[in-house]
């Protein structure tokens, strides 16, 4: 603690020239990243930072002029000497958040022994937290869900609405919001007592109370033009869990299995889109591949696979196998 302070002293109060912000911040950056690797090259920190070598060069003497003992090396990089380190306090609330967003991820995405050592690293990391930013995942902690995810893509996440309606539910404020649905498009104005986010199929969904509609809907969340934080303030005593409530749409919701035959050739046409449309599994059959959906809308999957033409074959159910057939003769008629 003795050795963050003078270096804190340093920058506020001692060094020969002014700092503003987001150098203070840099600075910072640098000395942990220093402390996550055994040797790092000026040429990283550049590019990471998006500054030039001369500005690192710079950044570094700083550092050393502050107290900090680093070592350079030519061709090397730099290190800071064995058992230096500072204390790991300065985690903002976006970070603690993406640490939780991160195990939630995980334990849909490893292994059972490998998601147990990330989790069991997070308590660690967790442990340095600020009271304040503790407290703030506690009170988020049951409000974001991970049902299904392709650990090969990155999640989607919009960071400034994600922020905004954490904020709103940790706070308990209404949000205003702008949304335009898909199908049909359409643009409404609506008063929203956020409840939960979860993400599915690589989107993030808010569930909230409508005020317009006086009832619970599912919103995704890129699909809002306008959020703001109201000053209105709302009870959650009244509503559901996120989780009771995403209970009572699985028991409610019919799904449709769909099983699709696909040759070799056509696999990476469908390879990113198919997770997009309730894809479950997939399994080789002969020279093909079978590929197993679940999904609550027929129409949806059928207008998806009418783009794939003739890369595709519905082995199963035979409602979409007919409703394929009847979209097909409609396009014909259209187009004379």
């Amino acid at each position: 603690m003795k050795d963050f302070l003078n270096f804190f002293n340093f920058l506020y109060f001692e060094a020969p020239h002014v700092f503003f912000m987001n150098r203070i911040d840099r600075l910072t950056a640098i000395l942990t990243h220093l402390q996550s690797k055994r040797r790092v090259r000026a040429s990283e920190l550049a590019a990471r930072f998006e500054v030039s070598l001369r500005t690192i060069y710079r950044d570094v003497r700083s550092l050393e002029e502050s107290g900090v003992p680093i070592i350079g090396e030519a061709g090397q990089g730099y290190s800071l000497v064995e058992g230096y380190r500072l204390p790991p306090i300065m985690f903002s609330r976006e970070e603690a958040l993406a640490l939780l967003v991160a195990e939630k991820m995980v334990e849909k995405s490893l292994d059972a022994q490998n998601s147990k050592s990330f989790k069991e690293a997070l308590i660690k990391i967790k442990a340095v937290l600020k009271s304040t930013e503790k407290d703030f995942l506690v009170e988020v902690e049951d409000t974001i869900k991970v049902l299904k995810t392709n650990s090969s893509r990155s999640m989607n996440m919009s960071s400034k609405a994600f922020q905004l309606v954490l904020q709103a539910i940790s706070e308990k404020k209404v949000i205003a919001s702008t949304y335009v649905t898909f199908d049909p498009e359409h643009t409404t104005h609506r008063e929203l007592e956020p409840v939960g986010l979860f993400h599915s199929y690589e989107q993030w969904y808010l569930m909230a109370y409508c005020r317009l509609r006086k009832d619970y809907r599912t919103f995704r969340l890129d699909r809002f033009t306008v959020l703001d934080i109201t000053d209105i303030s709302y009870s959650t005593a009244k509503h559901p869990s996120l989780q009771s409530y995403l209970d009572k749409i699985a028991s409610e919701q019919k799904l449709y299995q769909i099983i699709l035959e696909v040759p070799d050739g056509s696999l990476k046409y469908i390879a990113n889109s198919k997770y997009n449309n309730g894809f479950v599994s997939e399994k080789r059959v002969d020279k093909l591949t079978e590929m197993t959906f679940m999904s609550s809308s027929i129409e949806g999957f059928v207008r998806w696979i009418i783009s794939l033409g003739d890369m595709v074959l519905v082995k199963e159910p035979p409602l979409l196998r007919a409703r394929l057939a009847e979209l097909i003769g409609e396009i014909k008629e259209m187009q004379g």
